[in-house]
């Protein structure tokens, strides 16, 4: 009987050790993270390949039919679309199907280990049962009989399912490292192949372009400047209309015609650097100066009417909620009058200095009303 004993508190640290072993292997589910972030990654391939498609379908459709290489132009686009489409299948059938079948084993191992749970219960407690009848003041021969035969079936149960799962969990828990390898070398390895042909691609779109620049290039167009990403604003701040709306861009005036000979271009003209030579001149509207306050050749010189310094107008196309104290709060439609900064130097790109002229025509104090306000959330008016 004490032989008995001594085999269920054996079999009872076999369990607790083995615990160790099954908890690994439950966390290898954690896999299903990795699943899931893969579907996740393939449904964004998913969009940028449609994105990349209506990009090129509105190329396709703005490309006029007498333009040269629209043929080479619409090649491309159905080459991209060929990539994108090859690019996404790959990654499905060698990344994600292979994944879907690692996983795949993980429902039965975690049958099985449930199930292991159970006939551990089942076994400590016949364990106990036999031991609580070996202790009673009056034994009963009968019963302790029938526990020990009960304790011993489910100890071969419970030890053959044990068994089992010792044997199969280290080599599914060490697989994992091949799995993972595999995993991520796919991707990879999809992944560059695929930049590089789109690489290849876009290189050839690029010199179709260059083509028709250069048939065209004696053509004088106008285009909306953009307020640079990485332009520095005022207080680290980029503000941008809530519609996105670049309504207060400066307009560039691009002139691809070479400069007459001893002239010079009206306004100021960018020079070119060595790796621009082929870009054409960016001539912009420049404003009048401004000296000690007043405007040189300026409408404001001289009016008393409108504040020292006036430049122009603009109006506000979009509310801009002030941030600090000494910046403008502006409603759509109030009208400012631009002023010179006190100091150039702090002035900060796509910001300005003025006062609103509802402010100006009441109290005629520039110290207390003027303040900086977004460029791009106004319009420059008459």
């Amino acid at each position: 009987m004490a032989e008995m004993g001594s085999k269920g508190v054996t079999a009872g640290k076999i369990a607790s050790n083995v615990q160790k072993k099954l908890t690994r292997a439950q966390e290898k589910t954690e896999g299903t993270r990795l699943q899931k972030d893969l579907r996740t990654y393939l449904a964004s391939v998913k969009a940028m390949h449609e994105a990349s498609k209506k990009l090129n379908e509105c190329l396709q459709e703005v490309y006029e039919p007498d333009w040269p290489g629209r043929d080479e132009a619409n090649k491309i686009a159905e080459n991209n679309d060929l990539l994108w489409m090859d690019y996404h299948q790959k990654l499905v059938d060698q990344a994600l199907l292979t994944m879907d079948t690692y996983l795949g084993q993980f429902p039965d191992i975690k049958s099985r280990i449930a199930k292991r749970g159970r006939k551990l219960v089942d076994y400590d407690s016949a364990r106990h049962h036999y031991e609580s009848l070996q202790t009673a003041k009056k034994k009963d021969e009968a019963k302790i009989a029938k526990a020990e035969e009960e304790l011993i079936k489910a100890q071969k149960v419970f030890e053959e399912m044990n068994v089992d799962l010792q044997e199969e969990l280290p080599s599914l828990w060490n697989s994992r490292v091949g799995f993972y390898v595999n995993t991520f070398q796919s991707i990879a390895g999809l992944e560059e192949n695929f930049h590089k042909e789109m690489s290849k691609l876009n290189q050839n779109l690029n010199d179709v372009l260059v083509g028709l620049e250069k048939q065209h290039g004696s053509n004088t167009f106008t285009v909306k400047a953009q307020p640079s990403d990485n332009a520095p604003a005022k207080g680290n701040k980029s503000p941008s209309p809530p519609d996105g709306s670049p309504a207060a861009t400066p307009e560039i005036r691009v002139n691809h015609e070479p400069e007459p000979a001893g002239g010079a271009t009206p306004g100021a003209t960018l020079p070119k650097s060595p790796s621009q030579s082929s870009l054409p001149a960016v001539v912009v509207e420049t404003f009048p100066a401004t000296v000690n306050g007043t405007v040189e050749g300026g409408s404001g010189a001289g009016r008393l009417d409108l504040p020292p310094g006036f430049m122009f107008k603009v109006q506000a196309q979009h509310d801009y909620t002030a941030t600090d104290t000494d910046e403008l709060q502006l409603k759509a439609g109030d009208v400012v009058l631009v002023i010179p900064f006190q100091n150039p130097e702090e002035q900060d790109e796509g910001w300005l200095m003025g006062v609103k002229e509802s402010d100006w025509n009441q109290h005629k104090e520039l110290e207390k009303c003027r303040g900086v306000f977004p460029e791009n959330f106004t319009e420059r008016v008459p």
